[in-house]
């Protein structure tokens, strides 16, 4: 019997957006690659690519052999553990195209295996290709293929203990060079091998943490968390997230979710501008050929200067809080919090309008920083937190110890949700896109301070620097910090602040 390998990927820039997958089959023996698939799809989801790649790599391998045995190898968790029965599927979508997929081959001659996203290039190239050619009206053609050709040996995995500079800075080199541009085709190749998801093992590291993945891995998003909030310190964080000054560091290759972060016009204070990878507005302009030289003056960009509230009663105790909750107010910490914030705030002088969050510990916060700054509150239900469901005022590891299969499950896909309803992180980022283009037509060429919540804020930042949704657990976001996005004319978005808590120390 023969057996092929199978490797498959799929991607959405935007979740949803414009979508295509890939699938790649091979001989198990020899590594020849025997078959190519790559389609564009139009608008879906990421894990809608990825089950349209694992049913068009398992048909193109039936069309070899169909009395072949076959190993699905593909870098999303959830797909993997799905087809292997170690997950059960709820959403609706998936259902049909994981039943097609059993329906391909006899039960028992496909097995499944999880790889890095790193390993998975010549089928994530592929699923590029065909997102690539329908940007341009057309399906992909494999005669223009250069996947193949173009996918670069593996690079070792740098070691190093968590937090090493010297293996971080090999990573960034090492995803830096994978974004660079094919000689053998005229434009680049967008490069979706961004840090693997998470994959819900529950291994967190306390309450109201994030699984430990891996070094630089924080708090689950949405938790009422401080850990060294007062410090002002930044933590590690994965390879190319932008530095918090804005010093121009370039990301590392971005996700699936929203494609390679590309450089469009120059940016003030030095810092590189990035491609926001969320959902555009009707007729709104492309992002800008790559490179400073021919940039158009742009004018004043909207910037959203980003505070998160201050300390609830909640949060000390690492507990979830979102919008589905007992909505608490500022503790006494939080309200001197707000004050210090304020005062900070009036000494830039820049602010020119206060938006908040309708939720009370975001009106009070920002209720007193308006107060000093002599500006009236809008109130955008938009900014509101996740709905956390049945996991609102519970701690990260209640929820491990109570709803543990939800919460992997959680952990590994965006669209998710939370026990007992909720909001999922995909939900919640389709929300925030909208308000997001609402408020930039709403405030061009001014300076807008919004004051949210950690899900909207590390949204905001995803969205901006085209990250997968996984990053939404690979930053930390103190109580009270302010972080700023500068939003572009041409669609561009450049990251200026994240996580500044330099006003809250003495």
């Amino acid at each position: 019997m023969r057996e092929f390998i199978v490797e498959a990927d799929g991607g959405s820039r935007g979740n949803p957006g414009p979508a295509g997958y890939g699938a790649v089959v091979s001989d198990a023996t020899t590594g020849e690659t025997l078959a190519e698939a790559a389609e564009y799809i139009g608008i879906a989801t990421n894990n809608v690519a990825e089950y349209r790649g694992l049913v068009a790599g398992l048909r193109a391998a039936r069309a070899l052999d169909p009395d072949a045995s076959v190993h699905v190898r593909m870098d999303s968790k959830l797909v993997i553990e799905q087809m292997s029965g170690r997950w059960k599927i709820k959403h609706p979508d998936m259902k049909p195209l994981a039943a097609e997929a059993r329906s391909v081959f006899p039960p028992g001659r496909v097995s499944y295996e999880w790889m890095p996203r790193d390993r998975n290039k010549h089928a994530d190239r592929l699923a590029n290709e065909a997102m690539d050619a329908g940007a341009k009206g057309r399906q992909w053609s494999p005669s223009e293929s250069r996947a193949d050709l173009a996918t670069p040996p593996a690079v070792p995995e740098p070691s190093g203990p968590p937090g090493d500079a010297a293996a971080g800075a090999a990573k960034a080199r090492a995803a830096l060079a994978d974004t660079r541009p094919n000689t053998a085709t005229e434009a680049p190749t967008t490069a979706a091998t961004g840090p693997a998801p998470a994959t819900g093992s529950g291994t967190a590291t306390g309450p109201g943490s994030a699984p430990a993945t891996g070094p630089g891995t924080t708090p689950a998003a949405g938790t009422e968390k401080t850990s060294a909030a007062d410090t002002g310190t930044a933590p590690a964080t994965t390879t190319g997230t932008a530095s918090a000054a804005g010093a121009g560091t370039a990301p590392a290759a971005g996700g699936r979710a929203a494609g390679a972060a590309r450089v469009g016009a120059a940016a003030p204070l030095g810092g590189q501008r990035l491609s926001d990878g969320g959902p555009r507005p009707e007729g709104a302009r492309q992002p800008s050929t790559p490179g400073w030289s021919a940039a158009p003056d742009l004018g004043a960009p909207a910037t959203f200067v980003l505070l998160r509230h201050g300390e609830t009663p909640l949060t000390p105790q690492k507990r979830f809080s979102g919008s589905g909750g007992t909505d608490p107010s500022l503790s006494d910490a939080g309200r001197e919090q707000a004050r210090r914030v304020a005062e900070a705030l009036a000494r830039r002088g820049t602010v020119q309008a206060v938006v908040a969050s309708p939720l009370a510990r975001t009106r009070e916060t920002a209720g007193i920083v308006a107060a000093r700054l002599g500006l009236d509150v809008t109130i955008e239900d938009g900014l509101r937190e996740t709905d956390f469901g049945a996991w609102e005022g519970l701690t990260f590891g209640e929820v491990r110890d109570r709803h543990p299969e939800d919460l992997n499950a959680w952990l590994a896909d965006p669209e998710a949700h939370p026990t007992g309803g909720g909001e999922s992180f995909a939900e919640t980022a389709i929300r925030i896109a909208a308000t997001r283009d609402k408020l930039v037509a709403a405030y061009a060429g001014r300076t807008v301070l919004l004051v949210t919540h950690v899900t909207p804020i590390k949204t905001l930042l995803r969205l901006a620097l085209g990250a997968p949704p996984e990053s939404l657990f690979r930053m930390e976001l103190s109580a009270a910090s302010l972080s700023a996005v500068a939003y572009y004319a041409d669609g561009n978005a450049s990251v200026r602040l994240f996580n500044d808590t330099s006003h809250l120390r003495p």
